[in-house]
């Protein structure tokens, strides 16, 4: 039975928590996370119980109350959420392809709405990565990939110490060299005339891009490429495919370029799909030195955009989370309690390919 929150109403879905409701938009969050042992499903339900249980959220369902949705809060039967399946690992003969493909079929069968919006379903079986797999799969109106990496992180422990939160690294200030009595001198004098040439520069690009971006809605479409699909391929059965890379060697990079850690992982993706589409173009010449020349040419002019999503929440520690769920688990929570839900910004930018020679 449903119970209601304070004065009989729950809280309504915010016009994000809407738009991912909609028939064209229906959106959901999937993760995937790798154990080094073999996973107890009754310990992982118990621990389940003591921790992320205490965020309303996941025990609440959508109830639709005349012209508008809310969260109400509900009694949760937890093995209709964590699902165990029965698997025999010894008649598995690839087992990354049999992960692969259950979560690709997770994709068909979307979440029953009388219930709270989630599910885990624990694959005891051992792939080239890990000893057993949890996919996590909820709604988008829950809340987006921030919130929910922040929740896993705030409910788990060390091995080191099973009592102590995980180590967050935290962000660093960058040492301000000293200056000479000259250039200071010089920074006083131009600081200002700088500070309005910057603005000027910032507004002219923010014209431009805007100006490309109607532009692009109305006239400029994006050139076509293997990444687009044909008409109807949004209702194919997606395929997730994952490449695990060092963080060290993220790290280097970091360091070396002197930018941020986002940074390396946007240019990663650049490059990358820089060398897909230069394989397509050479692939292209073995049979057909025109088609080549013609390849060469559309990448040069290529008009791709990329979505970048940004977070909008300010990064909070592991110990304001941690004491949010305390919190949480003593009383009715309120909105402000935490920052939940999705505090994302979608930015279109024009993602620019460069060309490989050989």
């Amino acid at each position: 039975m449903a119970s209601l929150s304070s004065g009989g109403r729950g809280e309504p879905l915010s016009p994000g928590s809407r738009l991912f409701h909609s028939p064209n938009f229906n959106c959901h969050v999937i993760a995937v996370l790798g154990f080094k042992t073999t996973i107890n499903p009754q310990l992982f339900k118990e621990g389940f119980r003591q921790t992320v249980l205490k965020h309303p959220r996941f025990t609440s369902k959508l109830v639709n109350n005349g012209s508008r949705t809310e969260w109400i809060s509900s009694t949760i039967d937890l093995d209709s959420h964590i699902i165990v399946p029965e698997i025999n690992s010894s008649e598995i003969e690839f087992p990354d392809t049999f992960v692969k493909n259950y979560i690709s079929n997770l994709t068909k069968v979307p979440l029953d709405i009388t219930k709270p919006l989630w599910e885990l379903h624990l694959l005891n079986i051992k792939t080239s990565d890990a000893d057993s797999v949890g996919v996590f799969r909820m709604h988008h109106s829950m809340g987006d990939g921030i919130s929910l990496m922040s929740l896993i992180i705030a409910n788990t422990r060390k091995s080191s110490d099973p009592d102590a939160l995980p180590t967050m690294p935290s962000s660093t200030k960058k040492k301000e060299q000293k200056r000479g009595g000259s250039r200071r001198l010089l920074m006083s004098l131009f600081g200002p005339l700088l500070a309005v040439w910057w603005a000027l520069v910032l507004m002219w690009h923010t014209f431009v891009n805007l100006l490309m971006g109607i532009l692009g809605i109305l006239f400029l479409k994006e050139t076509w490429t293997p990444l687009k699909g044909a008409p109807g391929v949004e209702h194919n059965t997606n395929c997730f495919v994952h490449r695990i890379v060092c963080i060290n060697d993220i790290k280097l990079l970091k360091r070396e370029m002197n930018t941020t850690f986002n940074d390396v992982l946007l240019a990663i993706t650049q490059a990358g799909i820089t060398r897909y589409l230069n394989r397509q173009r050479f692939e292209g010449a073995n049979a057909n030195g025109s088609a080549a020349k013609k390849g060469s040419s559309v990448l040069k002019n290529i008009r791709l955009r990329a979505a970048i999503i940004v977070n909008l929440r300010a990064v909070a520690g592991i110990q304001a989370v941690r004491r949010t769920a305390d919190l949480r688990g003593r009383r009715r929570a309120s909105v402000s309690d935490v920052e939940e839900g999705n505090g994302e910004l979608r930015v279109w930018s024009r993602w620019h390919v460069g060309e490989l020679q050989i």
